[in-house]
């Protein structure tokens, strides 16, 4: 299967050299695309010395819109599979192999890294476990998701998520609502687990201050999401 690696990076010029060694180590086989989110320092630089695919954003359109990129550019050059590893150095690539299992076994289209089902590692504030209990309360209220960990970013997906991603993507916060959208889009889901680990520099930019807005917009954007669904149907047909 011809898997790539999306690296979403904006301003990651000091952690991006670990991230692509470890993802070169540990996957070896692996195609890497570092997409580069409008970034004003070094990143760009830093995946051309490192000879990986590198894809520049004029501008910086958020974590959604660089994966959707990424996504884009796995569906138009046939890749298999495709691999969200964050450029800040959380993300494990060691456990790409688990990840890939139920995809290449035919029992999922997309796998999801769950922080939660395993032990050790950065598992975050307790404000933020809280959060991601209702999360997961919620995703399961709205479409039947059974996951432990919606919000992580660890994520590989099979050749038909890979279509669905590169066509609509959520753009802000996207990923409990990417996980909404793939279930009801008919996809399969599965965790596996991870262990994570916490920044070396710089801080998350989702803090104490704005985890009530997080929730907030993510709970709409779920609620809305079927009435979206339907309108973009009635476009398109």
């Amino acid at each position: 299967m011809r898997a790539l690696a999306i690296v979403p990076a904006w301003n990651e010029e000091r952690h991006l050299p670990a991230v692509l060694e470890e993802l070169r180590a540990a996957a070896p086989s692996w195609d890497v695309c570092v997409v580069d989110d409008g970034s004003s320092d070094g990143t760009a630089s830093v995946a051309r010395e490192k000879g990986v695919v590198l894809l520049r954003l004029p501008i910086n359109l958020g974590i959604g819109g660089a994966v959707q990129t990424g996504y884009l550019w796995a569906r138009d050059h046939g890749y298999d599979v495709a691999a969200q590893i964050d450029g800040d150095g959380q993300h494990d690539p060691r456990h790409l192999a688990a990840a890939l299992r139920p995809i290449e076994a035919g029992t999922a289209d997309l796998v999801i890294g769950s922080r939660y089902l395993g032990a050790g590692g950065f598992q975050s504030t307790a404000l933020r476990r809280a959060g991601t209990r209702y999360l997961s309360w919620f995703l399961r209220l709205r479409c039947d998701a059974r996951v432990t960990d919606p919000t992580s970013g660890f994520r590989v997906a099979g050749r038909r998520a890979i279509e669905l991603f590169a066509a609509s993507y959520p753009s802000d916060y996207p990923e409990p609502e990417a996980i909404a959208f793939a279930i009801r889009c008919g996809l399969r889901l599965q965790e596996v687990p991870v262990v994570m680990r916490s920044r070396r520099h710089g801080a998350s930019s989702i803090g104490p201050g704005r985890t009530l807005y997080y929730l907030v917009k993510v709970s709409l954007a779920l609620l809305l999401l079927p009435v979206e669904r339907r309108r973009n149907a009635e476009l398109s047909g």
